[in-house]
């Protein structure tokens, strides 16, 4: 008896022993993005805590351009070996129906874990002398043209901000930066003087009055914005989520992905983490793969829609 049962508790070890193998080195951390925005901010904090709980360094590295394309390219076309790993926003999902892409958002990459999402929000500098959405767009109706701030064209905040502009009947110019962090610093020193955005970079100017938030995209409003009324609310029927998220190439071993998401779930859940994204707008979320792989086919299947009908352009 014992002889046939030991080949298979020799296998389940084997097998654990395997799930426990990753990460065995450094694991480099792709942001698509530029520091200073939402993504930038999350993955640092959830890339520190893994580094101390799997036992490697997660190394955090900066790769933006063409609204994360950029780094979403590079990851793409990475071996599937676990160490390197994609942190992606919602963006990824609409690139393929916006840009000429060398590589397949749908195949080339592996959805691991959404960590956060968050409102986008409409933010406007206080000399614009607007404090609700709809003095925006009597303000507009005035002056068409004036320009918006994203942080990078094709983005969900791109697409809020042509969705406002079509159902509001009002112009808009669109401005797109590398990443929220030189938008931000345009948009306080009134360089630009709306933007639509995603909350973390914003919120803290908001607090201080540097920056007025008049719109937020969500269905209900956000825990850390109690006092900023939906588009919704304001009679714009706009609802936009913004998600976080780990992906990795095709081909990633099982093991390495289950390890992943297991980890950075746990690190999700903790109240130190949760109590250090909840002011910047972002909620915590975590999963299984299979979640957030629904979550991105469905969001590949939307903005393939929203892109068609705004008629969002790049150029």
């Amino acid at each position: 008896m014992f002889r046939r049962i030991l080949p298979f508790v020799l296998a389940l070890v084997a097998c654990a022993a395997n799930a426990q193998s990753w990460p065995a080195k450094p694991v480099r951390v792709v942001v698509t993005f530029a520091p200073g925005g939402s993504l930038d901010f999350v993955t640092r904090i959830l890339s520190e805590r893994l580094s101390q709980d799997l036992g490697q360094p997660f190394l955090v590295e900066n790769r933006a351009g063409a609204n994360g394309n950029v780094g979403a390219d590079l990851v793409a076309k990475q071996p599937g070996d676990g160490y390197t790993i994609l942190a992606s926003a919602d963006a990824l999902t609409s690139s393929a129906h916006l840009y000429p892409l060398t590589f397949d958002p749908m195949k080339d990459l592996v959805p691991v874990i959404q960590f956060t999402r968050q409102p986008l929000v409409l933010a406007v500098h206080p000399s614009l002398g607007v404090g609700t959405v709809g003095e925006l767009i009597a303000l507009a109706k005035t002056k068409p043209g004036m320009g918006y701030a994203t942080s990078g064209a094709g983005s969900g905040q791109h697409m809020a901000g042509e969705w406002l502009a079509r159902l509001a009947g009002i112009q808009l110019t669109h401005v797109p930066y590398k990443g929220g962090g030189q938008a931000i610093t345009d948009l306080i020193a009134g360089q630009v003087q709306i933007g639509s955005l995603g909350s973390t970079p914003v919120i803290p100017h908001h607090k201080t009055g540097k920056l007025k938030i008049i719109a937020q995209t969500t269905a209900t409003r956000s825990a850390s914005l109690p006092e900023v009324p939906t588009y919704q609310e304001a009679g714009i029927p706009i609802l936009l989520d913004q998600w976080l998220g780990f992906l990795v190439p095709a081909g990633t071993p099982a093991d390495a992905i289950k390890r992943l998401n297991a980890a950075t779930d746990k690190v999700l859940a903790l109240p130190a983490i949760r109590e250090r994204l909840g002011p910047q707008g972002l909620e915590a979320v975590g999963g299984s793969p299979e979640q957030f792989a629904k979550l991105y086919r469905d969001d590949y299947e939307k903005y393939g829609r929203l892109v068609k009908e705004l008629r969002i352009r790049i150029d």
